[in-house]
């Protein structure tokens, strides 16, 4: 008898022995995935954002600009609302265009709700004053925050 309880208690110190690191791992992996997945979210989010930011042409320029407001938010958004009309005429007149591509983007700082990414993009520019078109270099600061299960770009700043 004192055999089998000896056996079973050993048992039981084994299986929970094995089991607590096994649930701490999966526990471990499951936030690791969830970290990355943030991670790449928010580096999608933040090159779509300098994308649509780079990328305007006055043919499509409602197109363009909804582009960047359906990814904005707070005064980032109501900034960009304000100067739509005034930014519309502007380029209407001076018929630009403007390709971006993004380089580079890298995460400066990162949270469950908020987010700043560093981003290099090229544009294109061409308009009446260079139609054979100029190269342009951004260096951009977009902060990020997390509203209603989306990452979206509450500032953008023009860095170095």
């Amino acid at each position: 008898m004192r055999r089998s309880r000896a056996a079973t208690a050993g048992l039981i110190a084994a299986t929970v022995l094995t089991t607590a690191p096994a649930i701490w791992l999966a526990v471990s992996l499951y936030d690791q995935r969830e970290a990355e997945g943030r991670r790449q979210d928010i580096l999608a989010t933040a090159r779509q954002s300098a994308l649509n930011f780079t990328s305007l042409d006055y043919r499509h320029y409602d197109r363009d600009s909804e582009n960047v407001l359906s990814s904005a938010t707070g005064d980032f958004k109501k900034q960009f609302a304000a100067q739509m009309d005034q930014l519309t005429e502007l380029v209407a007149q001076n018929k630009s265009v403007s390709e971006g591509q993004v380089l580079e983007a890298g995460i400066v700082r990162a949270d469950a709700d908020s987010a700043r990414v560093l981003v290099v993009a090229d544009s294109k520019v061409t308009n009446t004053a260079v139609p054979r078109g100029e190269a342009r270099t951004y260096r951009l600061q977009l902060d990020l925050v997390h509203r209603n299960g989306r990452w979206l770009t509450s500032d953008v700043e023009f860095v170095g």
